[in-house]
């Protein structure tokens, strides 16, 4: 994550990425757009350690306890570290690798249907740890329910009080700029489409898991959705049935990135350290043998 120059053709954003092979450099312009380039994954994760690990850490009963977000969201970010094409995204018909790794979500302020909803944006540096990831979590989660308005909702809010011919013409201007990377920060500061990751935690009001799509607007290439807990049944390799209490993960990712196999190896490493919660106490950076989670 260190900074480098910007160079001619970079963006603000992002890095252009200038060593691409032909099949990679040719796809974006045969297929431009991020949506038309979706592919969806669906993975259960066994629960089975990460219960053990949250009944240990909470058995203090800490006033912000730890949940299966603030894991799911800290081993989201250390796999886009250590894999770092999940942090690449096309625009304009190029590929940039993203300056930063960013999680976005949004927030109910209460559990009610009239209740409003906030942003919430995670940066995540080198040396981010899951107490690191969680403490930022708590105070944006107590920020957003104490009122406070975040910088992208407050955009949208002003551009709802224009006039109607006004505000479309605006938005029109701004889908160009955005094309080209030269939206104001911010209006996009809390945006969840130009983060790294969007993470949505449908398990929190009682929905299975399903999928999303990803947008043409802005940059997101990663959209993660967390399902309902519950038993379902796993099978070993003699085929013997156990129930386990688990979740559900799907993503969605732009196809564009990545082979199958850059993919594959990616989420066997997200299942891993899901199943091996403790290893999200040790900076986001820190390797993890490959020969670990390979072959699973």
């Amino acid at each position: 994550m260190a900074k480098e120059r910007r160079r001619w053709g970079d963006r603000k954003d992002g890095k252009l990425i200038r060593d691409l092979d032909g099949m990679h450099f040719i796809t974006p312009l045969l297929y431009p757009n991020r949506c038309d380039n979706e592919a969806y994954i669906s993975e259960r994760i066994d629960l089975t350690e990460i219960d053990r690990y949250l009944a240990e850490k909470n058995a203090d009963n800490p006033e912000f306890k730890y949940t299966l977000f603030h894991l799911i969201v800290t081993a989201v970010i250390k796999c886009i570290t250590l894999r770092p094409k999940l942090n690449r995204f096309i625009a304009n018909k190029n590929f940039y690798q993203r300056n930063e790794i960013s999680a976005s979500f949004v927030i109910k302020k209460q559990f009610q249907d009239e209740s409003r909803e906030g942003l919430a944006f995670v940066h995540a540096k080198e040396d981010s740890t899951l107490e690191t990831i969680r403490a930022d979590i708590y105070r944006q989660v107590t920020d957003c329910r104490s009122g406070k308005i975040d910088a992208s909702s407050d955009s949208m809010d002003l551009f709802n009080k224009m006039p109607r011919f006004l505000s479309k013409f605006i938005v029109w201007v701004i889908t160009r700029l955005d094309k080209h990377g030269k939206v104001p920060s911010s209006l996009i500061a809390t945006d969840p489409y130009y983060s790294s990751v969007v993470l949505s935690n449908l398990g929190s009001i009682g929905m299975k898991c399903g999928y999303h799509h990803l947008t043409n607007w802005g940059t997101n290439s990663l959209f993660v959705i967390v399902g309902e807990i519950g038993k379902r049944k796993f099978y070993d390799k003699e085929g013997n049935e156990t129930l386990k209490n688990s979740v559900e993960l799907g993503l969605t990712i732009d196809e564009r990135l990545a082979d199958g196999y850059y993919y594959s190896k990616t989420v066997k490493l997200l299942k891993y350290l899901l199943e091996h919660p403790q290893l999200l106490e040790h900076p986001v950076n820190e390797e993890i043998p490959e020969e670990l989670y390979k072959k699973r």
